[in-house]
């Protein structure tokens, strides 16, 4: 197989502050032609969790997401602090958007969230037996609602294409994978 791979020619900060850092690359293809400006946006690593309880209800958490201008249902996540583990930070999402706990965490997978932009990694996971034990204890500026569905909503929603996050709805088919709500 040919190397696809490209140089990085020169790389400069356009924008930058504590959440979002953007670059512009010039890069030489294997073919030689050079592109640039390349735009390369540097967001952190962020996590997901799909919270089962028992009962096999499935909790989410409901938003306003501003730049598609639409309330939304989500897995509980977010990013990933400096020196957290991906798996630490779940569970501290998970009990702070929802105040559920889980000692059942099982990692699912991790990807790219956009790699034809973006350079961070996703991280998801799944807690089974999940019970409500704590307060939520929302990021300043959240303003969440918490939600739950019986399995059959829950596939029902997803089969009606009610979920708008498109990098959690991978994680949500393989969590039900694990779970046998799916055959293979």
């Amino acid at each position: 197989m040919r190397d696809l791979t490209w140089k990085i020619l020169s790389s400069k900060y356009v924008y930058k502050n504590k959440w979002f850092h953007a670059r512009a690359d010039s890069c030489l293809l294997p073919d030689g032609r050079i592109i640039e400006p390349y735009f390369v946006v540097e967001l952190p690593d962020f996590c997901n969790i799909m919270i089962v309880t028992k009962e096999e209800r499935v909790v989410l958490v409901r938003q306003y997401r501003y730049p598609i201008r639409q309330t939304t249902l989500e897995l509980a996540g977010g990013v990933i602090e400096k020196n957290e583990t991906p798996v630490n930070a779940a569970l501290r999402e998970m009990q702070e958007e929802t105040g559920y706990t889980s000692n059942e965490v099982e990692y699912l997978y991790k990807a790219a969230a956009n790699p034809a932009l973006n350079i961070n990694t996703a991280y998801f996971f799944l807690a089974k037996n999940a019970t409500k034990t704590t307060s939520t204890n929302f990021d300043a500026l959240e303003d969440i609602d918490v939600v739950n569905f019986s399995k059959e909503e829950f596939i029902q929603l997803l089969t009606e294409n009610k979920f708008q996050h498109g990098v959690q709805i991978g994680a949500m088919y393989e969590a039900m994978l694990r779970l046998g709500w799916l055959k293979k």
